[in-house]
């Protein structure tokens, strides 16, 4: 069975940092590149950043420039983010999300690229 596992989440005070994980099985991990996605209470799903397969190439959000990092390790088939400098309005329910890349240097940002989704992992950061 294809699935993606976030791990990582977790209540932290403003300015701290989280490291969110997201292991892939059942697919070819060098064939997607990846993404993590939030989705805040009465908010829409929105793209916090990607990256290709080469992990070469990473485009993030404005609002996490500077502050979060993407890496993937594609050995164990794992996605990262690094979220440092964590602000209460970063709180909200993080996804990882799979994209089948058509080589291995493109990212893609739109959400209806992305067809296979983690069930999510709870980000909560304190004021």
């Amino acid at each position: 069975q294809v699935q993606l596992v976030e791990s990582g989440g977790g209540l932290v005070q403003a300015g701290g940092s989280l490291r969110l994980s997201c292991t892939a099985s059942g697919r070819t991990f060098t064939r997607c590149a990846m993404g993590w996605f939030r989705q805040a209470p009465g908010k829409e799903r929105e793209l916090v950043a990607t990256i290709s397969v080469s992990a070469i190439y990473t485009y993030y959000v404005d609002s996490v420039k500077g502050r979060f990092t993407i890496s993937r390790d594609n050995a164990k088939n794992t996605v990262y983010l690094q979220m440092d400098s964590l602000k209460p309005e970063d709180t909200a329910v993080y996804y990882c999300a799979a994209a089948p890349a058509i080589n291995s240097n493109t990212y893609y940002s739109r959400i209806s690229d992305y067809d296979l989704w983690g069930q999510g992992t709870q980000v909560t950061v304190s004021s």
